[in-house]
């Protein structure tokens, strides 16, 4: 006999009930292992529910990488769906999170689709999945500047992922190889001229480090041409996709015309050897209406400890978000001992370290994530896989499904799961690289700012989060390279870490104490107290989160608040408005750089109804950061100054003032010497460290070119009105000095005569791999070449010298300093003969 279950009592369908922990337990078709929710989602699921906060238009949930944030979301919208406020849409970052979730609500029973046509969706029965890029483009099937598809409630999970793809997708692309490259190039090649030569000479040459921001007012004067070039480009690319003779060169333009169209004055441009980059300043987000009106936008992260990028990318309305969700405690997150051999021994070498995992990774399956291509080199004779965007997904499965060995991740510091033993050694090795050009430029201008120190911290942590995905898991997570340490013990770094890695830190950093010293093969016995789960470890890793709390306040810096503001003031063209908050904004910062790179702002939005005081406002800039963009009429040189006192005076006052510990020195040395390396696109950072080591040494120096937009890379003042006049071709690869790079250093000779009198005498170096120039060069007979051996013969050297400041203790004494000059021939009577050599022509 049939039964009408519909006839019984007992309202027990999870189709009706709203409260998402009900919800959970009414689920008639999920997986026995979700038998129970864990305790942080329940915490979670019932503060969320609370009237006064699931009907907020933004919602902000913090939970910690592995804790069940799938199910957590998955529930939500479960819940909105039921109290009839769909359609309802997950977003994650990339396809492959699209699976992970699809595999999440099947063993919850919960209905989810990948189609945005889906009648389900619309009617509101079932959850759209899908990834970051549907939603966020050009030719977005829910509308753009209308609203196609309605969405009623939606979460952004791995929102810190997500904002970095948006941004990217936000941001148009015209490849070098296009007649539409050429076509702005001609427009924009005097005013880039203008403010630096030689940039335009190695723009032109294709040097891949050259990246060069177009000045506002000439971006603003010429952009009703540029609007129409671009347009009619965007509407021949369209045709010839119709007709299916597209052109991929053209994709990036067709995808972002639309969504940046309207705010194209308000945009930057930057010119480098492959593309041109054009974004705007902040996330022009109400392209997408759908995603603007909808009512309930919850965003759900592990590593945001500071959410004004949510503010900058999702024009977050900050009054209408007070606190974050979050379980009671941090204790969600799994067991990870932090290593970071070379704060135990400074002597210990990268390639020391990539030896030992080597050999961990014959037990265990040890991934490294690197930065770059050119970083994933170091690793190649070592790893067993190399994994792309083209493999991921292949490349994480093998990992799954058993060892594999060492794999090296280029640059993914996100949104892929590593659980259990599909990682149990991490490694973060090195600096994670920004991606657009324009985030090149600002980390340029910005270098050492308090802002970019918080975007690597927040990356780096993304990254140690890919090998703990539950409460119950464990990993161990190396920290290499010595730009990374010396980041890391940065002042302030470690308090931007959530509280729970910020825990884990400070007990490795105890660990650290009683190693002092060891070698990289002696840190095996400490690791397996990990790996082998001594119970006595898993107590005190377990214990420095037990009592840990969430932050929940919505942290949001006022400085981009304000920058938020004034895009949107401007946007209506209120620029009275931008200007007045961006002053606000300039008046409330405190540091130089900072300063001077806002007050660049405020003469961008000045010289829509002001030019001339556009113009002086950026002369003040200039004062402040001489790496911002230059005036008209330019900025006067000032001259490089002679040090006062003896050369050891100079490095122990320097020294002192720089490190306070000489721990730090010699991590702080290490670092700089890392940075002075022969490799692809690294030219800012290389003279950058070139400057440093100056100072270090007990010299003076500058950056012309980047401070003054005209003379040589570097220059050093070495005591008694002697120069070194220098140009780094630190990317090199020919095995011959070209004839442009010569010309560069010959043109930077004629720029010290004319900046010097006859008193000052100089020397001309070129850093370069190779002694060799070609034969149409015309080399000034006086140059002299730095090359690899002396690089590496003059870095050795400072090393020795570092560690012996460091073992005397005293950066005071000034007479050992002087000692230790003339031991390691740093001395600058003699610094020219021993660490250049001739040259030849070829």
């Amino acid at each position: 006999m049939k039964i009408n279950f519909d006839m019984l009592g007992g309202d027990n369908s999870a189709d009706t009930v709203i409260n998402p922990r009900e919800i959970f337990s009414l689920l008639p078709k999920k997986d026995p292992i979700y038998n129970y929710p864990r305790d942080v989602q329940t915490e979670v699921w019932n503060k969320w529910f609370d009237d006064n906060v699931r009907n907020n238009e933004y919602n902000l949930i913090k939970m910690n990488t592995g804790s069940g944030k799938t199910v957590v979301g998955l529930l939500i919208l479960k819940s909105c769906l039921n109290e009839g406020k769909g359609p309802a849409v997950y977003i994650v970052p990339d396809p492959y999170l699209v699976s992970q979730v699809f595999e999440e609500a099947r063993k919850l029973g919960i209905e989810v689709t990948d189609d945005e046509d889906s009648i389900s969706f619309k009617k509101g029965q079932a959850i759209l999945v899908i990834n970051v890029y549907k939603l966020f483009n050009g030719k977005s099937s829910f509308g753009v500047h209308e609203k196609r598809i309605p969405i009623g409630s939606i979460i952004i999970d791995d929102a810190h992922a997500c904002l970095d793809i948006t941004e990217s997708q936000f941001t148009m692309e015209i490849p070098y190889s296009t007649d539409l490259y050429t076509k702005l190039y001609r427009i924009f090649k005097g005013p880039l001229t203008e403010q630096y030569h030689t940039g335009i000479l190695e723009l032109e040459a294709q040097s891949p480090t050259v990246n060069m921001l177009v000045p506002f007012w000439s971006w603003q004067d010429n952009i009703k041409q540029v609007t129409e070039i671009l347009y009619e480009a965007y509407r021949i690319a369209e045709e010839d996709y119709r007709k299916g003779k597209a052109v991929k060169d053209f994709d990036s333009l067709r995808f972002s015309w639309q969504l940046l169209k309207n705010c194209l004055p308000l945009s930057s441009c930057v010119f480098g050897s492959d593309k041109i980059e054009i974004s705007p300043r902040c996330v022009p987000i109400d392209s997408i209406p759908s995603f603007v009106d909808c009512k309930r936008k919850i965003f759900m992260s592990a590593t945001l400890a500071d959410d004004s990028i949510l503010v900058s990318h999702f024009n977050i309305d900050t009054e209408k978000i007070k606190l974050t969700i979050t379980p009671e405690s941090t204790d969600d997150i799994g067991d990870r001992m932090i290593v970071i051999p070379q704060e135990v021994n400074p002597d210990i070498k990268d390639i020391d370290i990539k030896e030992f995992l080597k050999e961990e990774s014959k037990k265990h399956n040890v991934v490294v994530i690197v930065p770059s291509h050119y970083r994933a080199h170091f690793w190649s004779d070592s790893c067993d896989l190399i994994l792309t965007a083209s493999n991921l997904q292949e490349g994480i499965t093998r990992l799954k499904n058993g060892h594999v060995g060492l794999v090296v991740l280029i640059n993914k510091y996100d949104g892929i799961d590593l659980a259990k033993e599909a990682c149990e050694i991490l490694v973060i090795d090195g600096l994670p690289d920004v991606r657009r050009q324009i985030d090149k430029i600002e980390q340029g201008v910005l270098f050492g700012t308090d802002d970019t120190l918080s975007k690597t911290i927040q990356r780096i942590e993304q990254g140690m989060g890919r090998g703990i995905r539950s409460k119950d898991d464990y990993c161990v997570v190396f920290l290499m390279g010595r730009t990374l340490i010396n980041n890391l013990y940065g002042e302030g770094a470690i308090d931007k870490f959530t509280p729970a890695t910020k825990a884990q830190i400070k007990l490795s950093e105890q660990l650290a104490k009683q190693v002092k010293g060891a070698s990289i093969w002696e840190l095996k016995d400490v690791i397996n107290y990990s790996l082998y789960r001594n119970t006595s470890w898993i107590s005190k890793s377990k214990g420095v989160l037990l009592h840990l709390k969430y932050d929940a306040t919505f942290k949001v810096n006022s400085v981009t608040k304000k920058q938020r503001e004034a895009f949107n003031a401007a946007l209506i063209r209120d620029y009275t408005k931008s200007v007045q908050l961006i002053n606000e904004a300039v008046n409330e910062t405190a540091d130089l750089k900072s300063k001077g790179y806002l007050k660049q702002q405020l003469a961008e939005y000045l010289y829509f109804i002001d030019q001339e005081e556009s113009h002086v406002t950026l002369k003040s800039a200039v004062n402040d950061n001489n790496l911002v963009l230059h005036p008209l009429e330019g900025i006067q040189y000032a001259k490089l100054q002679r040090f006062i006192g003896s050369q050891a005076v100079q490095a122990s006052t320097f020294l002192g003032q720089k490190y306070n510990t000489t721990n730090k020195l010699v991590i702080g040395v290490n670092k700089l010497l890392e940075q002075l390396v022969f490799k692809p696109d690294s030219a800012s950072v290389f003279e950058q460290a070139c400057k440093e080591l100056a100072y270090h040494l007990g010299f003076s120096a500058q950056r012309p070119e980047a401070e003054y937009k005209k003379g040589p890379d570097v220059l050093w003042e070495i005591g008694n009105l002697e120069y070194i006049v220098i140009e780094c071709k630190n990317g090199a690869t020919a095995p011959t000095i070209n004839k442009h790079d010569c010309n560069q250093l010959n043109g930077s000779i004629v720029w010290f005569q004319e900046k010097y009198d006859s008193s000052c005498r100089f020397t001309p170096v070129m850093i370069h791999p190779f002694t060799v120039f070609e034969y149409a060069s015309s080399p000034n007979p006086n140059i002299r070449i730095m090359n690899s051996e002396k690089l590496e013969l003059l870095k050795s050297r400072v090393l020795g010298f570092t560690k012996a400041i460091a073992s005397h203790g005293s950066f005071q004494d000034t007479r050992k300093i002087d000692e230790l000059l003339n031991m390691y021939s740093l001395n600058a009577s003699i610094f020219i003969r021993e660490y250049t050599v001739g040259f030849t022509v070829k």
